[in-house]
């Protein structure tokens, strides 16, 4: 999406950024700098492995934690990204609201379809973790309040990409359209 808009951002929040493949691709792509959010320790390591080998090691700031309780600390990006980061959140709105306020111009995020087979799925993979004593679990937030979410934070939808489970959005600042 961001290729086909051509988006461009100077820097780059990526929040929930795994093994940081999205930060890599972007910073091919032109992205000067990076913040790396990440609360899994093994994926922290294995994208600051990633950095170093591809020479971006000194283009990312890699934090280890909860992004809301990194948030204070974290400035404003370009652009901040979501990559199936709200469906492994119990509560929508406090990650939303963090998120939105550290975007300067866009805001990307990827997530379930509020759908009854997505749903049903979802509840069928928590149950799973139960039995296997994993305290992990994702979540299916209203799509409609996702996008009520952004539009109180002066984020309107730029280009959105449907499919039957997934749901991309890339938004844009108000004020910087």
């Amino acid at each position: 999406m961001l290729r086909e808009t051509h988006a461009r951002a100077d820097t780059l929040l990526d929040i929930g950024a795994g093994v940081g493949v999205l930060h890599h691709e972007l910073l091919t792509d032109g992205v000067r700098a990076a913040v790396h959010v990440e609360a899994a320790g093994a994926y922290v390591q294995t994208a600051q492995d990633e950095a170093n080998r591809r020479g971006h090691a000194e283009r990312v700031q890699f934090l280890h934690g909860d992004f809301l309780a990194l948030a204070p600390t974290i400035g404003k990006a370009d652009l901040v990204t979501l990559d199936r980061v709200l469906c492994c959140y119990p509560e929508l709105e406090p990650l939303l609201l963090a998120s939105a306020a550290r975007t300067g111009r866009y805001w990307a995020a990827s997530f379930p379809r509020d759908r009854w087979y997505v749903r049903l799925h979802m509840r069928w993979q928590n149950r799973l973790r139960a039995r296997t004593g994993n305290a992990f679990r994702t979540f299916v937030h209203p799509v409609a309040r996702i996008y009520e979410l952004l539009r109180g934070t002066g984020l309107r939808p730029l280009r959105v990409w449907r499919r039957p489970v997934w749901e991309v959005v890339l938004c844009i600042r108000e004020d910087a359209a």
